[in-house]
């Protein structure tokens, strides 16, 4: 119990890191200095108005220097990256693989709140994770090389080969470059059988809240929803459940 503790708030500080990295890799800022300032006023936060989770609460929500409203989202991504460190450790327990699991899923994190504002995936993210995520896939997670090269490249091709064929019919581009590597960086890490998986559930996702988005707003097949975030929320399925999909709809057929 102690350790799902420390393990908690360990995911809301890195949590909090993020939400650097969200605001200030779009804009080309240090993600180093400055230190945290309020988005309003610029004025420095302090210490104890910085602490994951509990800040936003004691503060009810404002900044104590001008009293402008904080957004919602830090205490959502510390809550997020809390909570899936945590279903990490329970999964993995305090080891190599919970630490190389937890940085990839810290990274979807980050590319989905980026791309969510920005319609936007850091080439800064995706190009040395490729590698990175390939390598620690290999000699880390366990995945064999050969599943995780095909990952890779398969991947990265699939969404390649759409994005060809949809700009050919539309004349207009469809699936972003962003997209692409993103889900080279996923299948290199996770494996080729993840890509079933990671392609139906982000699809269906994405066609639910597209859907929705143009029956609440009124907008016609062209509203453009950012598609990194179902790729990631569909790769953070899978690490959680994705032993008992390819037990059922692979070996079992």
């Amino acid at each position: 119990m102690f350790m799902n503790v420390v393990v908690f708030v360990f995911g809301a500080v890195i949590g909090s890191f993020l939400n650097v990295c969200i605001f200030r890799l779009p804009a080309k800022m240090s993600i180093v200095k400055p230190s945290s300032q309020c988005p309003q006023c610029h004025h420095p936060i302090r210490w104890y108005d910085n602490i994951p989770l509990v800040s936003f609460i004691f503060l009810q929500g404002v900044c104590r220097y001008c009293n402008k409203a904080i957004s919602w989202r830090y205490p959502l991504v510390e809550l997020i990256t809390a909570v899936l460190a945590l279903l990490l450790f329970i999964k993995f327990g305090l080891s190599l693989k919970f630490l190389v699991f937890f940085i990839f899923i810290a990274v979807l994190v980050v590319i989905t709140f980026i791309d969510l504002d920005h319609q936007i995936i850091p080439d800064i993210l995706t190009l040395p994770g490729i590698p990175i995520f390939f390598v620690a896939a290999v000699f880390l997670a366990e995945v064999h090389w050969l599943d995780a090269l095909l990952g890779l490249l398969i991947g990265g091709g699939i969404l390649f080969l759409i994005a060809v064929v949809y700009e050919l019919i539309t004349k207009r581009e469809g699936m972003g470059g962003g997209d692409i590597k993103l889900l080279a960086m996923i299948g290199g890490f996770l494996g080729w059988k993840s890509l079933l998986f990671i392609l139906m559930a982000s699809s269906f996702l994405g066609a639910v809240v597209g859907i929705s988005l143009m029956i609440t707003k009124g907008k016609d097949m062209k509203y453009a929803v950012p598609f990194g975030p179902f790729l990631s929320l569909a790769g953070v399925a899978y690490i959680f459940f994705g032993d008992a999909f390819i037990t059922i709809f692979i070996f079992r057929y």
